[in-house]
């Protein structure tokens, strides 16, 4: 049974969504989450500036700064990422993994159907980012803080860019994540060891430009 677009309306485990996530059947427009038992479908399209945008300088800020010290890989969003025992698989919009994570297996890559190419990590990166927007809002302020905590990934960054800049980054402990906020406004990350800095300006058009700052 299938419902609009070819997404399924029976599933109702882990299992099931990663087999459905990983095959051919699944649209390449959407975005998809299996969290807490809950089959999440957002079909909305995507916003240019608050959200597009915000992604686009993250990806080439980290990526290009774990390129240059060698760290690992920064998979810029549409990699699908799964934690097993945290009951969790979704799409994040941006995800560190060290080479150390990959080199011991602790995050594994999954290939398709076909055995070609890696569609899917599971296991325990060290960061995780999202960018909220109007539908997903519940999941990336209520759901996902909850569920990466438990999957106990070292950090979590979170930006909203709908109004008001908004920009954290958390830090994994036992008692929850924790803000890494420090006095002068920036943020510290110890999985890059370093500190980091998200400004709005407006570009030559009048519409707004973000820059991610390190230090």
């Amino acid at each position: 049974m299938s419902t609009l677009t070819g997404i399924p309306a029976n599933i109702n485990n882990l299992d099931d969504f990663r087999q459905w996530a990983r095959s051919d059947v699944c649209p390449e427009k959407g975005r998809f989450a299996f969290l807490d038992g809950i089959f999440w479908v957002d079909l909305t399209r995507e916003q240019f500036y608050s959200h597009n945008q915000v992604k686009g300088d993250f990806n080439i800020v980290l990526g290009g700064l774990v390129k240059q010290t060698q760290q690992g890989r920064y998979l810029a969003n549409g990699m699908l990422l799964t934690h097993l025992s945290a009951g969790l698989s979704t799409v994040p919009d941006g995800v560190f993994v060290s080479y150390d994570a990959l080199r011991t297996g602790r995050v594994r890559q999954i290939p398709n159907a076909r055995n070609v190419g890696v569609i899917e990590l599971v296991g325990n990166p060290e960061m995780v980012l999202e960018v909220v927007s109007d539908s997903s809002e519940e999941k990336d302020l209520v759901t996902l803080p909850v569920d990466y905590h438990r999957a106990e990934f070292a950090e979590f960054w979170r930006v909203d860019a709908r109004g008001n800049l908004s920009f954290e980054i958390f830090r994994w402990t036992a008692a929850g994540y924790v803000p890494t906020l420090l006095p002068d406004g920036w943020c510290h990350s110890d999985v890059f060891g370093r500190d980091f800095f998200l400004t709005q300006d407006l570009d030559p058009l009048g519409q707004p430009r973000f820059t991610l700052q390190p230090r």
